[in-house]
């Protein structure tokens, strides 16, 4: 079953250990903390080998989606000033709403989708989802469309 997508977006758990490691290596290398791959290597733990096949193959969320547009759905209860709380989450992270459309709530949960434009003066926006899933009464976040 393939859609022809060549990237996914995944939760950090559901990344193997090598990957999560070679993106800490190239951490290191970005602030000077190591001098060489074998430095950034050895000080998390993975074969120089390891750092060069997967080095342009995975990086932080944030590395990529600046001037993008971010379409999320979300399952949310039906409580007074939930969804302010959640509009106010993405304006702490200056990113740029595009649209906003709620459900009428049903048993006590609405359907919420939210289309964003994250632009260069707009935060972590792994941060954002995750400060945004953290909200006592927000039940599912996905991400629907990156355009």
């Amino acid at each position: 079953m393939s859609d022809g997508s060549k990237y996914y977006v995944v939760k950090e758990k559901a990344v193997p250990e090598v990957l999560m490691k070679v993106v800490e290596a190239k951490r290191l290398l970005e602030t000077g903390r190591a001098a060489t791959v074998q430095e950034a290597a050895d000080a998390v733990g993975i074969s120089r080998s390891s750092f060069y096949k997967y080095k342009e193959d995975i990086f932080p969320f944030r590395d990529n989606v600046k001037g993008k547009t971010f379409t999320f759905l979300m399952q949310m209860h039906d409580e007074p000033g939930l969804l302010s709380d959640v509009l106010h989450v993405v304006a702490e992270y200056r990113a740029n709403i595009l649209t906003i459309h709620q459900s009428i709530p049903t048993n006590g949960v609405a359907m919420l989708t939210l289309s964003i434009e994250v632009l260069p003066a707009t935060g972590d926006l792994s941060s954002m989802i995750e400060t945004i899933e953290a909200k006592e009464g927000v039940q599912y976040l996905k991400i629907l469309a990156r355009e």
